[in-house]
């Protein structure tokens, strides 16, 4: 299938996408046939619209990240000292179109009930739904998804396997609380990689919490971009964009110990010294160089930006712990 090239157009001046105007594809006069060829993305303030070639089938996606509930009980109890400071970080938030005072349990209902009147044909999860590894909040969101009958994904974010302070190295303190605590959410699907077919595209979620990619995440994903479907993945922290801070950190090249400036507050394990492992930059390479790739979708650094990487389109989401999410439209390019 050849290279996709995607035309960009903004429906507002500013949409809060972190750009003021991105460039569009020039097209010689006369040759409006071949527009109609190339595939499109439309960006209108929280939705975004592909229009493919290629599929016959349209498709809806909810995205939220970063939903940070902090909800618990007494079964938390023996576990106060870890989780104490994220547990007061967003009892109280502002809502992220009407600044009415709002809270993390209220605004995943939002949209959890957004996603069902919309008949979405999956709601995508994409990492710190939990402010930390609480039982009654991941009890509570487990039964919200199979209640609403929806069909969902997650993946987690850093903090939904973190208990801050307790001693152990991400890989460690991941895999301990995703076997206590948060299986049931993957419902059955390994938790560092799942691959999703809906209608004509395929979906794959990949765990990147701990900053790193495993060899079988790589390996996962060249063999699920070598077929003929479209590809949109879904991680928690954003690949390295050049330009961007360190949150967009998945590859970022000065990611290290040195530029590590929030392990003592977070209480966490610092970065290592040597920086990303070789298999963590072999994954940005591959995932950008996927002809298959039409978009990645993020969260984790609470706040909507679009970034466009070696021409692959990078999209993070507000918090959805001010009701904020990312509908995502996959249309035949005919549709009408």
């Amino acid at each position: 299938m050849k290279r996709r090239n995607f035309l960009f157009t903004l429906l507002s001046a500013n949409l809060g996408l972190g750009l003021k105007a991105l460039p569009t594809t020039e097209v010689p006069e006369g040759s409006k046939k071949d527009l109609l060829q190339k595939d499109t993305i439309s960006v209108d303030d929280n939705i975004i619209t592909f229009y493919l070639d290629d599929i016959i089938n349209p498709l809806k996606i909810i995205h939220i990240s970063d939903t940070h509930l902090w909800m618990d009980d007494e079964r938390g109890e023996p576990f106060r000292k870890y989780s104490n400071r994220m547990a007061g970080a967003y009892n109280e938030t502002k809502h992220f179109r009407t600044e009415a005072i709002t809270n993390p349990v209220d605004s995943f209902e939002e949209v959890l009930e957004l996603a069902v009147s919309k008949n979405a044909d999956l709601l995508a999860l994409t990492g710190d739904i939990f402010s930390f590894p609480s039982e009654a909040a991941i009890e509570w969101v487990h039964k919200k998804l199979e209640s609403s009958g929806i069909q969902y994904l997650y993946i987690s974010g850093n903090h939904d396997w973190h208990y801050e302070g307790m001693k152990g190295s991400r890989n460690e303190l991941r895999d301990i609380w995703t076997k206590k605590r948060l299986t049931p959410l993957y419902q059955g699907n390994d938790p560092l990689m799942a691959s999703y077919r809906i209608n004509d595209i395929k979906v794959l979620a990949i765990d990147n919490s701990t900053y790193e990619i495993l060899p079988e995440q790589l390996d996962f994903f060249r063999s699920n971009t070598k077929g003929d479907s479209p590809v949109l993945l879904m991680m928690h922290i954003p690949l390295y964009a050049p330009g961007r801070p360190l949150g967009y950190g998945c590859a970022h090249p000065s990611w290290n110990a040195e530029s590590d400036s929030l392990y003592q507050i977070e209480k966490r394990e610092r970065w290592p010294e040597e920086g990303h492992t070789k298999v963590t930059m072999d994954f940005y390479d591959q995932v950008l160089s996927s002809e298959k790739l039409i978009g990645i979708f993020t969260g984790h650094v609470h706040r909507q930006s679009i970034d466009i990487i070696r021409g692959k389109p990078q999209f993070a989401t507000k918090p959805n712990s001010t009701g904020a999410y990312l509908e995502i439209n996959i249309l035949p390019l005919n549709y009408l």
